[in-house]
């Protein structure tokens, strides 16, 4: 159920059209999904006291409404691996036309996946899941289902890609956490089905999965023109 704290952030989204990374992952926390531990300031101080209290290795990615893909203007930096790379990245990332911030995160390791939802205008809301990061427009490895999922539609989605043997483990790999990624499935259709009328899509790319959790590593949420 949508609670007032996640409709006003939506509301506070509504003029943009869509809801940049932080709120994003925000609206995520209060659904009780996991993301990855940040911050978001446009203060060099308060991304240096981030680094000290959370440890490094960082990643930091510039924060606008006027950038929908982070990529395409050198705006995402990783691997930041003391103080003096985190104020270099913070300096890049706000010498950025339109640039209002810089979210801060800890960096994850585990394999990326993509979670996606779209309204159908036929079927309704669907729930995409498939290879993350850049390897989704490679591979287009995704499988697809309608909203709101079980536990046996995640494990169908699954079984249906091709690269679920990265999933399970292999060659050495460690199998990632199952229960971890169907929660996550799981809870996010429910919250895809609160969302009608107000989203017309969602991208969380990458989901990080490894053998101890599945986690949001970065979002974005597109209003739809009737909100």
């Amino acid at each position: 159920m949508l609670t007032s704290e996640m409709t006003q952030l939506l509301a506070a989204s509504k003029e943009v059209g869509w809801v940049i990374e932080p709120e994003a992952k925000r609206l995520f926390m209060l659904a009780g999904l996991d993301t990855t531990t940040y911050t978001w300031t446009d203060s060099l101080d308060e991304v240096l006291n981030f680094g000290r209290t959370q440890g490094y290795p960082l990643v930091a990615k510039v924060v606008s409404p006027r950038i929908i893909h982070k990529s395409e203007v050198a705006g995402v930096v990783t691997g930041i691996e003391d103080a003096d790379g985190l104020s270099g990245a913070f300096g890049h990332l706000m010498s950025i036309n339109g640039a209002i911030g810089v979210i801060v995160e800890k960096a994850v390791k585990g394999l990326e996946l993509i979670i996606g939802a779209k309204v159908d205008e036929q079927f309704g809301p669907v729930i995409l899941l498939g290879a993350g990061g850049t390897a989704v427009e490679i591979y287009n490895d995704v499988a697809i289902r309608m909203a709101p999922l079980a536990e046996s539609d995640v494990t169908s989605m699954i079984s249906s890609l091709k690269a679920h043997k990265l999933l399970e483990g292999y060659r050495g790999i460690e199998p990632i956490n199952m229960k971890s990624l169907t929660t996550l499935l799981v809870r996010f259709s429910h919250l895809v089905m609160e969302l009608q009328g107000i989203v017309d899509s969602i991208d969380l790319n990458p989901v990080i999965c490894s053998s101890t959790q599945c986690i949001i590593a970065d979002a974005r949420i597109m209003l739809t023109s009737s909100f």
